[in-house]
């Protein structure tokens, strides 16, 4: 009772105030300290001051789950994008549904928004019905201020299922810094327990979990490593920061989506000082484009 009470006080003080204002609040929730907004050194500061940038029109598209796929193509070429076997504003009639299974329903304009068909069994009309109706009316939440999904046309989009069939991919998300990308994020079992591990460009792990239980095993390096790097780099390379993600199949890597605020900038760090250690990678990179010199080591022991 007593917890459901100060959650609606602290709704109600979030909601007085502008986007700075929620920005500061939440902030203040999840990390347990004040941002400093104005000089950030943090990665979770540097996100909080992405986020209320005035201009966010260059995001609109590369979050569009449907329309980055042509921006995908237009700079790697075909072949790393997931073919869409359908999209529109809304199902269209159950006569026309006749995608292969397995595939995926998704929604354009944000995340945890899908539906897995893997057999024949999973082909509940009446339930996708109800579920993809209610992801088209779903807005993203004011609190993160992150309005450009909110600025994204909403549609749905079928793609067929990659990898074995019911198999849960790794995903590989790479953190790209000035055209530079220096972390690997790798998120595992994500349908079951959760847990996820970084690693720098070279592999080596780094001891932090940030908003999921950390990954005690230590992950492979992925087949084609390599050219998911230089991927990520030449679709990140006019940002200050984004985040990249991938799939890796035997046939080559395929495209997840981009993301400019990686949870929001509201991921804990464990330990803390990581979140130091990310921000410095991220003034490194602004500070120089050249190969090798980002003030911060390429490899470490961490």
């Amino acid at each position: 009772m007593l917890k459901r009470m100060l959650n609606r006080l602290f709704k109600a003080l979030v909601d007085l105030g502008g986007p700075r204002w929620k920005t500061y609040l939440w902030y203040l929730r999840v990390h347990h300290r004040v941002p400093n907004l104005s000089s950030p050194s943090k990665f979770s500061e540097k996100i909080a001051v992405m986020k209320l940038r005035p201009d966010h029109s260059e995001k609109i598209q590369l979050t569009d789950k449907v329309l980055v796929k042509h921006f995908v193509e237009d700079v790697l070429g075909s072949g790393f994008a997931i073919p869409t076997l359908w999209s529109g504003p809304s199902l269209p009639p159950v006569i026309e549904r006749t995608w292969p299974v397995p595939f995926v329903i998704k929604a354009n304009h944000g995340s945890q928004m899908n539906y897995f068909v893997r057999t024949e069994a999973d082909l509940n009309w009446e339930k996708i019905e109800a579920v993809t109706s209610e992801w088209l009316r779903r807005d993203w939440p004011d609190h993160l201020c992150e309005d450009w999904y909110n600025r994204i046309d909403t549609q749905l989009l079928v793609e067929p299922m990659i990898g074995t069939e019911g198999q849960d991919l790794p995903d590989f998300k790479f953190f790209v810094f000035s055209g530079r990308a220096l972390l690997v994020q790798v998120d595992t079992n994500r349908f079951s327990r959760h847990t996820r591990a970084y690693y720098d460009r070279a592999w080596v792990k780094m001891p932090v979990a940030v908003a999921y239980p950390l990954n005690t095993d230590t992950v492979p390096p992925p087949m084609h490593l390599s050219a998911m790097l230089t991927a990520a780099e030449r679709l990140g390379e006019k940002f200050d920061f984004v985040r990249v993600d991938f799939y890796d199949l035997p046939e080559g890597p395929k495209f997840g989506e981009i993301t400019f605020a990686p949870d929001a900038g509201l991921g804990r760090f464990n330990p803390r000082s990581f979140d130091l250690v990310f921000g410095s990678m991220w003034q490194a990179s602004a500070d120089s484009r050249s190969t090798d010199d980002f003030g911060v080591p390429v490899s470490a022991t961490y």
